[in-house]
């Protein structure tokens, strides 16, 4: 009895410290994209990294290792037992694998010639939309977390219709965070509402972790900000 006792009070604290850590410290598997993905469509099928594996072992052909760490929403490390989505077919044609749909009413229909970029926080993508309506590009994106133990509250990102304001190059970093010193990299920053920015970083993890910020691989962040966006005449939708 005082043995099915220690066990039940032993396995009660064991979840509230892991409640607490993935709570701090944010559960990697717990949300991971591709992991869901892989589960629930036929058209992948799941793969569990083992030790030492790295984006380049598994997938030496950079367009392969591309579309799969798009597929999978995280360009950060691999570690073990780390589940991934890899695509049954041979197709490395990224626009094939879109979770967006490649045709919207046009964006312009109240501003002629304003060009679109539609973000998902769920399906964690952005898509940048022609002034006809025509998908041109997509990829991985990553929203708040929802609760950010650094400033003891919850965060989130803005939800709407929104315009890009104004944008920097690579150098650009934020005011804010880390708190009380500022100075994370935020490259190729398009503002679009207050403090908020689209922008580029190297941790996009599969699933959403930010304080507010939509973040991005930090080559897509580079095109939307160098050959797609206009400041003022780029409209951003968000929507959850």
């Amino acid at each position: 009895m005082i043995a099915k006792v220690v066990t039940v009070v032993l396995g009660v604290f064991y979840s509230i410290g892991l409640f607490l850590i993935c709570l701090y410290f944010t559960c990697p598997a717990f949300a991971n994209y591709g992991s869901t993905l892989c589960k629930s469509s036929a058209e992948y099928h799941c793969y569990r990294i083992k030790h030492n594996e790295t984006w380049a072992k598994l997938f030496p052909d950079g367009n392969e290792r591309d579309l799969v760490m798009r597929i999978n929403r995280m360009n950060t490390k691999l570690y073990p037992d780390l589940t991934i989505a890899i695509p049954n077919s041979d197709d490395t044609n990224i626009m094939d694998y879109s979770p967006l749909p490649i045709h919207i009413d046009p964006p312009g229909a109240d501003a002629p010639g304003d060009q679109l970029i539609y973000i998902s926080l769920q399906k964690q993508a952005f898509g940048a939309y022609n002034s006809d309506g025509n998908l041109v590009y997509w990829g991985p994106v990553s929203g708040a977390r929802g609760y950010c133990p650094d400033i003891h509250r919850g965060c989130h990102t803005p939800l709407g219709h929104f315009s890009i304001l104004w944008k920097e190059g690579p150098g650009c970093i934020s005011s804010k965070y880390p708190v009380g010193e500022g100075g994370s990299p935020m490259p190729y920053c398009m503002h679009f509402h207050g403090g908020y920015a689209l922008h580029g970083s190297y941790e996009v993890p599969g699933y959403n972790a930010s304080h507010g910020c939509v973040r991005m691989f930090v080559n897509d962040a580079r095109w939307l900000n160098q050959e797609f966006t206009e400041d003022g005449n780029t409209i951003v939708i968000i929507n959850p």
